[in-house]
């Protein structure tokens, strides 16, 4: 039973990197920004998830918090964004690097320095029995959660006029543009959704975690990995590089090795760009080739 609780545990880590990689790829692949603070917009979910919660409680921050920081992604798109689809990706790499830094700093001088905490919902706490298998109720909330926003977003991107443009402007944008598509408002669009989902994934894991102004720079690395390994341009490969990743980090911890874990996703890698530099299912980007 241990042994299933790690690989739950290692899932429920490749639900919240899936949460935030699911954005990284949408605005990687349609856009051509590296954006390195996606972290940031993660952290700042959680911070607000602590302000609004005081006020209005758990489902207030729920609901409130990702919505701010997708309004809040949707600005940096309009004013900072824009102004880099067509330069060299290198340029937009230095671009969100110094804004994660700026977010970060900002942080700490609204929220101050030390960590702050906040408490799993009462009504969420609890465990789950079956048989001699026990596990914590709201960590089976935040896998229900994870799953949920895969499916709704694969229903968006492969059933509705949107996700057929998102997909024809990832493809072929010159195309697309030929048909007299702007792909402008579409961007702003993605960037709502994808940081969205990152300030979702700081919200629901606020409970769980530590939050302090750096969080959102010790997941952002771990979040390109499952990037990398799934492929660019590849919605159902970035969910099972997640599972891998997740899984990856279960099975080696389960076996004694915790303390490897973290070194185990970057050597999966490793393997997966040594064997198909695209990743597992990654495709050909016109944008980049």
């Amino acid at each position: 039973m241990l042994f299933v609780q790690h690989l739950l545990n290692g899932l429920l880590a490749g639900a919240y990197y899936l949460l935030i990689a699911l954005g990284l790829s949408l605005i990687f692949s349609l856009g051509g920004i590296v954006n390195l603070a996606h972290g940031a917009f993660y952290a700042i979910g959680a911070y607000l998830a602590v302000s609004i919660g005081q006020s209005l409680g758990f489902t207030g921050a729920v609901l409130l918090s990702p919505l701010i920081v997708g309004v809040l992604g949707v600005v940096v798109e309009r004013v900072l964004f824009r102004r880099f689809y067509k330069a060299d990706p290198a340029l937009s790499l230095l671009l969100t690097f110094g804004l994660a830094m700026v977010a970060e700093q900002a942080l700490r001088m609204v929220y101050g320095a030390p960590p702050l905490s906040w408490s799993i919902p009462q009504e969420l706490r609890g465990q789950v029995f079956v048989g001699d298998f026990v596990y914590p109720r709201y960590r089976l909330l935040l896998l229900a959660v994870a799953a949920s926003c895969v499916g709704g977003l694969w229903w968006l991107l492969q059933r509705t006029p949107f996700g057929r443009v998102v997909r024809a402007g990832v493809q072929n944008p010159d195309m697309v543009g030929a048909l007299g598509i702007s792909l402008e408002p579409y961007m702003a669009a993605i960037a709502f959704l994808g940081i969205g989902l990152a300030g979702l994934a700081g919200v629901m894991l606020a409970p769980i975690f530590t939050i302090h102004p750096a969080m959102g720079a010790e997941i952002i690395t771990a979040a390109f990995v499952v990037v990398v390994i799934g492929g660019l341009g590849s919605f159902w490969g970035v969910v099972l590089a997640a599972l891998v990743v997740g899984l990856t980090k279960g099975v080696v911890t389960a076996a004694g090795y915790s303390q490897y874990s973290e070194a185990a996703i970057y050597l999966l890698m490793l393997v997966v760009l040594l064997v198909r530099p695209r990743g597992l299912f990654g495709d050909r980007i016109q944008r980049f080739e």
